[in-house]
């Protein structure tokens, strides 16, 4: 069954023009063009518009977007991750509004307020300088039991990890003699998907979700400077994208 450009923004809550952007892109086109000039959209397209209107709520932009479909093809694959995305959301934000609710049953006299419990759900400041900042998000809120598990000491040492990974990603950009193919640069490249997929709760359950989360990932290193910083600006940012798609595309 087709429906026409605008039956699917009906539907998808979003708007005609959007879509024609979308097909003016390579983003989205239609499933066929009629006699008449009008957009129409089938199962498939519809399936694909989910997608890029589930990553657009993940904060990616259109090129990355993009380039995450292009890689990640399996449909059934791409949105069991983005399904368990959800469910992540759906947890944390269930927390959230326990939290809320026990302060509210606090300031009504129906409970004692213990501090404890407000803050269960929220984001920790503890990652504010890691490089998952907004996929993390939802990352976080799967993994956190992980976390807590790993105690002081297993944090201290997780932590320390990542200052080392990223201590060396600045040196690398900085050596004029490495570059991001070379066999220095893509040492690195393993060392962090290593890193990123030992974190549980990540959308890197497959390989082609490794290779999406990691290229979403490499984009958001240059794009936000909350990771620039992390690799010593934009310069060392790009190296490190540079690196990382490197290395995405020889992967199996």
């Amino acid at each position: 069954m087709e429906r026409s450009i605008q039956q699917v923004a009906k539907l998808a809550g979003t708007t005609s023009r959007t879509l024609r952007h979308y097909d003016d892109i390579g983003l989205l086109p239609p499933s066929r063009i009629g006699h008449n000039g009008y957009r129409y959209y089938d199962e498939s397209t519809l399936i694909r518009l989910q997608r890029v209107l589930l990553l657009r709520e993940l904060g990616l932009g259109l090129p990355q977007i993009a380039q995450i479909i292009e890689v990640q093809t399996g449909e059934a694959s791409a949105l069991t991750t983005h399904l368990s995305l959800l469910r992540a959301e759906q947890q944390r934000l269930a927390r959230q509004i326990t939290a809320v609710q026990h302060t509210i049953n606090s300031l009504q006299g129906k409970g004692k307020l213990m501090a404890e419990d407000m803050f269960d759900g929220f984001d920790h400041t503890v990652h504010q300088e890691e490089v998952e900042q907004r996929w993390g998000k939802d990352a976080y809120a799967r993994s956190d039991s992980w976390w807590r598990g790993l105690g002081k000491d297993g944090q201290a040492q997780w932590k320390r990890q990542l200052q080392e990974l990223n201590s060396d990603w600045m040196a690398a950009a900085k050596d004029p003699a490495i570059s991001p193919d070379s066999p220095q640069a893509q040492d690195l490249a393993a060392r962090h998907v290593q890193w990123l997929t030992s974190i549980p709760g990540t959308p890197a359950g497959s390989a082609d979700g490794t290779k999406a989360y990691v290229l979403g990932l490499a984009e958001m290193y240059v794009a936000d400077e909350r990771f620039a910083v992390n690799y010593g600006g934009s310069e060392g940012a790009s190296f490190v994208r540079d690196a990382l798609k490197a290395h995405v595309t020889r992967m199996p």
